[in-house]
């Protein structure tokens, strides 16, 4: 592939990776998901769904559709369809979708067991449903499906299949390695071999995660010849899954330098949605997206990123919307511990550094989570000063009934004033933040916005064991919005949440009187 040409990616993460065990979209969120993907990431084009499937997808593809119509984007939407005659075009027709990416079989095993058909008869079938597409004016690329199994086990019929989808109006070609089987050595040694033998065809390939080397394929494909690459946000798909479209957007454009047209900057956001909509969350550990990727732990890295970024590779966290951040635990020296005193605007003594610093490691032992947001608790704590928070909260009830809404009644106090606040919620903690979003008002305080939550128990914990609350948020701060993470921990899982909630309105007030 020619450096100067611009490598086509096509995202499946509505199609392919709503094959996710557990993962359905409703159309509302399918249709934000492909205004960020098309709009803001900028992917070459979309598939939305596979035809025929429910009435339900049928609105959801017209809604899509009406959107990109009005947006001048039709011509990048895309569907699965199948070799039917006329029913997926039909379908295809009726939704306004103008290409379907047609699937067919790559390999002899799976046009004889599972058709029950010949190479002929296949042929015949895949004919009649391309002839039917070209009558209704609908483009078709054509998936051959299991193609790596189909090259290596029986090659003739592959290229046989070649030759004769060459002889119909097909735009492109689609690769899929269906059962991740791969490894990245032999997609460049089969592909290269197909590129070769078709050096004019706009061949892509499909990869899938099964061995962990999807990424990797993907860049095999590319470096023999391919003009695009298919792959889904988050890496959502079936089994494993298939290449995350993060990954191979960065590895194509810092290990082979190919040319893209997709924003990488935009790529943390929608993959956010990803996350929230599907219910699945990401590793933290994943590559560029993970929550812990730009977390540095051991004191030593801290130490080098302070006196010169001795440990930043070209991943740095700025590219991506994000930021370094230092952890605190039993691995934490002092350059961790003054990254985060820095962050927090505190300045300490070093003999306190040293005390706090010491405080922590143990914590660390214990295997407690400290964060720059517990550091200004953990002063507190340790130096013995009055725990005298600027924004308390006094007294706190919630009432929850059968098929009625939780009411929550609050009492705070802030720079010697008491306020009462009253509300409900859907659940108890959201009738708590009713209240408390009438309290901050009164008080003229910033109501932070809440991003995450997530509730946790010990491995094999029972009714009566402690909760942690982890609550993500956004809050201003000198005129930006940046995010913070707050943890409380209690018996009852709504208290935890509220004790978490009460240490990010501190943050808040803390910092406007700093």
């Amino acid at each position: 592939m020619s450096k100067q040409t611009v490598l086509e990616i096509m995202d499946t993460t509505l199609r392919d990776g709503e094959q996710m065990k557990n993962v359905s979209y409703t159309p509302e969120e399918k249709l934000t998901i492909s205004k960020m993907l098309l709009t803001e990431v900028k992917v070459d084009r979309l598939e939305v769904t596979s035809a025929r499937v429910s009435q339900g997808e049928k609105d959801s593809v017209s809604k899509i559709v009406a959107w990109a119509q009005e947006a001048h984007l039709v011509d990048r939407l895309e569907i699965l369809g199948f070799v039917d005659k006329a029913q997926s075009v039909d379908w295809a027709k009726a939704v306004g979708i103008q290409r379907i990416n047609l699937l067919t079989k790559g390999s002899l095993k799976h046009c004889t067991e599972q058709l029950h058909k010949t190479p002929k008869q296949h042929q015949h079938d895949i004919r009649d449903t391309i002839e039917a597409a070209s009558t209704q004016g609908i483009d078709i690329n054509v998936y051959l499906e299991d193609f790596s199994n189909g090259i290596k086990d029986s090659p003739k019929y592959v290229y046989e299949m070649i030759d004769f989808l060459l002889t119909l109006p097909v735009k492109r070609i689609l690769l899929p390695d269906t059962l991740g089987i791969f490894n990245p050595f032999e997609t460049y040694e089969y592909v290269s071999a197909v590129v070769r033998h078709y050096p004019h065809v706009h061949f892509e390939f499909h990869p899938h995660n099964d061995y962990g080397l999807g990424v990797a394929n993907a860049l095999a494909a590319v470096k023999a010849g391919v003009r695009g690459i298919h792959a889904t946000i988050n890496g959502m798909g079936e089994r494993a899954g298939n290449a995350a479209l993060d990954e191979v957007v960065v590895c194509l454009k810092d290990f082979l330098g190919i040319p893209l047209n997709i924003d990488e900057t935009k790529l943390h956001r929608v993959s956010q949605y990803v996350e929230m909509f599907s219910g699945q969350r990401m590793a933290p550990n994943k590559p560029i997206y993970g929550k812990n990727v730009f977390t540095q732990t051991a004191g030593i890295h801290a130490d080098g990123d302070k006196k010169g970024k001795l440990y930043a590779n070209r991943l740095i966290p700025e590219r991506f919307g994000r930021k370094t951040e230092y952890a605190l635990g039993k691995l934490s020296g002092k350059a961790n511990l003054e990254m985060c005193l820095r962050d927090l605007g505190i300045a300490l003594a070093e003999d306190e550094k040293k005390v706090l610093l010491s405080k922590i490691i143990e914590l660390g032992d214990k295997k407690e989570v400290i964060t720059t947001e517990d550091l200004p608790y953990l002063i507190s704590d340790i130096f013995e000063t009055p725990q005298d928070l600027p924004f308390k909260l006094l007294r706190c009830v919630i009432t929850s009934a059968y098929h009625m809404h939780p009411i929550a009644a609050i009492k705070c106090a802030y720079e010697g004033r008491e306020v009462d606040g009253y509300g409900h919620g859907s659940g108890g903690y959201d009738a708590f933040m009713h209240a408390l979003k009438s309290v901050l008002k009164e008080f003229s305080i910033q109501i932070p916005q809440l991003i995450d939550y997530v509730v946790t128990i010990p491995p094999g914990g029972k009714t009566d064991s402690l909760v942690q609350a982890t609550i993500s948020w956004q809050i201003k701060r000198h005129g930006k919005t940046v995010a913070v993470t707050t943890r409380g921990v209690n018996s009852d899982q709504n208290m935890a949440a509220i004790d978490a909630t009460v240490k990010v309105i501190n943050l808040i007030v803390s910092h406007h009187h700093s």
